[in-house]
């Protein structure tokens, strides 16, 4: 018979072996890496490095000097005092490089151990492996940090653009200066232009917190930085109060400054000044490059929108000037050819009563005549400038009383008004008018009708040449009446 078949039992399993102890420093060190690499803001991740590094090795002091700390604009030495009651030492017990984007950015630093215990060589290890997830957290916060500032000043740049090019600034300059002191966190924000003496003039100025006396400083011919900014090129200034190559009057209010031209299609509109307060940090490479965009972009704002102003202005005169050719051409033409014909026929005529109704006619034409005449004039005259003949500031007084009354006023003109009325008896006359006008405003109930005639022809009885203001309106009773005022010339 064949044998019989057994199974071998297995062997038994060897005894389970105990459970690894847990490492004192695997957990300190995750949450010192999780904490340093969750934190964006560059000042918060460096405050987590130093405060990590001293919990992970129970050091009583952790130190950060930075390599170059005007770089990102942080203070030259960084320090964390786990215990005060014990002075810093100045002898450090491990030094550590941190290394960001293949560039030693700082040392970290610590001294002495907690409770009387000195550091290790595993303190040694944890810290390089802490400093190099340090130097991989600090590079992502300075890309964050850096590309945050980009986007603060695209926007600002497309804020200012579309302010210039829609036309919603009045004040194009000044536009400019303020935005960019925003974005720059600047004390102030300026703009210079060169003098004809060929210094250069702050111009605009945006400064909430300064006196006021900073438009109207310049800096004198000669001054060694004109040489850069009348040639385009950007100023970066340390100390604005103790910078020799400053000269005005207000530098020693400020400190760190960057003076930016712009600067479009070779043309140089003048020079963009951002000063900090004296004692504020100074300004980083990062922020250096983008104010330098900033001016850039607004220079070619600026030039775009004086462009389309200048079209504006041009599409305006033209339009004036069309108008007012076709009412000398068609209108004052073809009136004075009637009033002509109806004269003929008023020395004509026989009965009293066609020649009172023709003189009428005549002098309705002629009144008809002047008003379109002084149309004409009105529409030749530059938009949106004071106007600086006596024509002119007497049709911008009756402009400004045809908004409250609802109406123009009529406006007749006799003689040569510009030429033979001097200046001291025009501003007498503009303020007569001016007065005339707001009671005429004020009436109740409101008139319907004023005219207003000025008379270089018409001499004094005395024989004297004169000029006659006289101004009427249609109120009737106690209300109605006008003002007659004349003065020799």
């Amino acid at each position: 018979m064949p044998p019989e078949h057994t199974e071998t039992p297995p062997p038994p399993a060897p005894p389970a072996s105990p459970p690894l102890p847990p490492s004192p420093f695997l957990s300190p060190l995750l949450d010192t890496v999780l904490g340093v690499g969750a934190d964006l803001d560059l000042a918060g991740t460096l405050r987590h490095i130093e405060t990590g590094a001293a919990e992970v090795t129970g050091a009583r002091h952790a130190r950060l000097d930075l390599t170059d700390p005007a770089r990102d604009g942080l203070p030259d030495v960084r320090a964390t005092v786990l215990d005060p009651t014990t002075p810093d030492p100045t002898a450090p017990a491990l030094d550590v490089p941190i290394h960001v984007d293949g560039r030693l950015f700082a040392r970290l630093r610590l001294t002495g151990g907690t409770d009387d215990r000195a550091l290790t060589p595993t303190d040694t290890e944890l810290l390089r492996l802490l400093a190099a997830q340090a130097g991989i957290a600090i590079g992502n916060a300075r890309r964050y940090t850096a590309a945050r500032h980009r986007e603060r000043w695209i926007e600002g740049s497309a804020a200012v653009t579309t302010a210039l090019l829609t036309g919603a600034s009045a004040d194009a300059l000044r536009t400019v200066a303020e935005q960019a002191r925003v974005l720059a966190d600047a004390a102030a924000g300026v703009i210079l232009q060169a003098t004809a003496e060929g210094g250069m003039e702050i111009v605009v100025a945006s400064a909430p917190a300064d006196p006021g006396d900073i438009v109207g400083a310049t800096i004198e011919p000669g001054s060694p930085v004109l040489v850069q900014l009348l040639g385009g090129e950007p100023v970066f200034i340390d100390d604005s109060a103790t910078d020799p190559r400053m000269t005005t009057h207000v530098r020693h209010r400020f400190g760190p400054s960057m003076m930016l031209p712009l600067q479009a299609g070779g043309r140089l509109i003048g020079t963009l000044a951002l000063p900090r307060a004296r004692g504020e940090r100074p300004y980083t490479d990062v922020e250096r490059l983008l104010a330098v965009q900033f001016a850039s972009q607004a220079a070619l704002a600026l030039v775009l929108a004086d462009t389309r102003h200048r079209q504006e202005r041009l599409a305006v005169y033209e339009d004036r000037d069309r108008i007012a050719r076709d009412l000398h051409d068609l209108v004052v033409q073809r009136l004075f050819a009637t009033a002509m014909m109806l004269e003929s026929v008023q020395r004509r005529a026989s009965a009293t009563a066609v020649h009172d109704t023709l003189g009428r006619a005549v002098d309705e034409l002629h009144a008809t005549i002047q008003e379109v005449r002084t149309t004409i004039y009105a529409l030749q005259q530059p938009p949106a400038e004071a106007p600086t003949t006596l024509r002119g500031k007497v049709l911008r007084e009756t402009a400004t009383a045809a908004a409250l009354l609802g109406f123009p006023p009529s406006v007749r003109f006799t003689g040569p008004i510009d030429s033979r009325v001097p200046a001291s008896v025009a501003a007498q006359l503009l303020t007569v008018l001016h007065r005339a006008l707001t009671t005429a405003t004020t009436r109740h109930p409101p008139l319907t009708r004023v005219e207003i005639s000025l008379d270089t022809t018409t001499p004094l009885p005395d024989g004297r040449e004169a000029v006659h203001l006289t101004v009427r309106d249609d109120g009737d009773g106690a209300r109605g009446g006008g003002t007659d005022w004349q003065s020799p010339l």
